[in-house]
């Protein structure tokens, strides 16, 4: 049988793979500041490892490469691809990378995209992982399942953890059993055992993505969002996902590590809650960044995250204008792992 195998986030990275954003229908008119913090998010992920991005056109093209050198960003660090997409979220829509063990290969698969659940176009979103897998000249799986990035986690020793409000919503694999999908997650993902936690938090439209919530730091460790306010919606959601993970073990029986992260104060646009999370953070080789959101609670996730990844500069960017678009650093970046 073939032994694919994901590699934990915190491993270490060929490069990372983005898509631009222009979407005016996801960020209205905080375009302009969310492309400038997405330009300081490429500058740091830069500093370790080579940055690919998806742009469309001329025009985005002209206004990426001016924010680049605005910012000092090596250009040879930034490669950049006209495969047009039909929103930034490359978490999502983009291939997820795995390693082939016996080949000592990377493994590019595709599985379906549907935007969470048919709520957006992806007509030109549903192509990228194609584009990435011949651009990289590796070999890529189809999957008849739908799955988005965003939605697993993996800690690189046989766990992977995961959402029961996502992966088994009916707008997703309405065919398939959730032994069926725990199969698919095995057999692709190189995994022994399948962490199921319950809700996402208010106002996610992924239907309840793991990384606004609950994420490996270590092969034994997790960190989780708390909300402190009784009266919040994401109260009781996040207790119950609180303990249920003091259940979980790993593949020994050994229970898992558990760090806390407070939840932001709420962010709201045009009186819409946003889901807005400390947990949305991305590990690349230099650096941690991490989505902050203009309130007191920042430094003090900022300063808890930077106990957890000690051989990492950790770096908070403002996300408030970001989260509009209902995502923030995790959901724009998809990691390639590297192979030697």
């Amino acid at each position: 049988m073939r032994r694919l195998y994901m590699p934990a986030e915190w491993e270490k990275h060929y490069g990372t793979w983005l898509s631009y954003p222009y979407n005016p229908d996801t960020f209205f008119e905080k375009i302009d500041d969310v492309r400038d913090k997405y330009v300081e998010m490429i500058k740091w992920i830069s500093l370790g490892e080579k940055v690919h991005v998806n742009i469309n056109d001329e025009e985005m093209e002209e206004d990426l490469k001016k924010r680049l050198k605005e910012k000092d960003v090596d250009p040879n660090q930034v490669v950049i691809h006209r495969f047009p997409t039909n929103d930034a979220w490359c978490r999502d829509h983009g291939a997820i990378f795995v390693k082939d063990l016996d080949k000592n290969t990377l493994v590019a698969l595709n599985f379906k995209f549907n935007a969470w659940g048919g709520k957006y176009p992806h007509d030109l979103d549903d192509q990228i992982p194609t584009k990435m897998a011949q651009y990289l000249g590796v070999e890529r799986i189809d999957i008849d399942m739908v799955l988005e990035g965003g939605s697993i986690d993996v800690n690189g020793e046989g766990l992977l953890l995961t959402t029961e409000s996502c992966l088994l919503n009916s707008n997703r694999n309405p065919h398939m059993s959730k032994q069926e999908i725990e199969e698919n997650l095995k057999k692709y993902f190189g995994v022994s055992k399948i962490l199921w936690l319950k809700e996402g938090i208010v106002g996610d439209d992924t239907d309840g993505h793991i990384d606004d919530i609950t994420r490996f730091v270590d092969k034994d460790t997790v960190i989780t969002v708390i909300e402190d306010n009784k009266n919040d919606d994401n109260y009781d959601i996040l207790q119950e996902n609180y303990h249920i993970l003091k259940t979980f073990t790993d593949i020994h029986g050994k229970p898992l590590n558990i760090i806390t992260l407070p939840m932001p104060d709420p962010v709201y646009y045009k009186g819409d809650r946003l889901p807005a999370s400390y947990a949305n953070f991305y590990i690349s080789n230099y650096a941690v960044i991490v989505p902050t959101f203009r309130c007191d609670k920042d430094r003090l996730a900022l300063e808890i995250l930077q106990s957890v990844f000690k051989d990492r500069k950790v770096v908070g960017i403002d996300a408030t204008d970001i989260v509009v678009g209902l995502g923030t650093f995790h959901c724009l970046t998809q990691q390639i792992p590297l192979l030697f």
